[in-house]
């Protein structure tokens, strides 16, 4: 019974990683679980459950790992564009 509930779990992760694009740490938010948890289960138990899903998952969390320094920069952006004209 728990093995088919992480089976769908992996399934379902892997789904809405690619169909929204979003990221390991989105993901995790999302349904309620750890990074670490999103990870084992899109990386190593999807492979064995549906290499193919596997794949897509993985070639989106690479797009994502590339983009990762942009987004952080944007971040720090934002985050010191909203304290402009403030003395610290």
């Amino acid at each position: 019974m728990e093995k088919m509930y992480i089976e769908e779990r992996a399934i379902k992760l892997a789904q809405y990683i690619i169909d929204s694009k979003d990221t390991v740490r989105g993901a995790a938010k999302k349904f309620g679980v750890s990074k670490s948890t999103v990870h084992k289960d899109v990386s190593e138990r999807l492979l064995k459950i549906n290499p193919i899903l596997a794949h897509e998952v993985r070639n989106i969390l690479d797009e994502n790992k590339a983009e990762r320094h942009i987004r952080g920069g944007m971040a720090t952006k934002l985050k010191y564009s909203h304290n402009e004209g403030k003395c610290g």
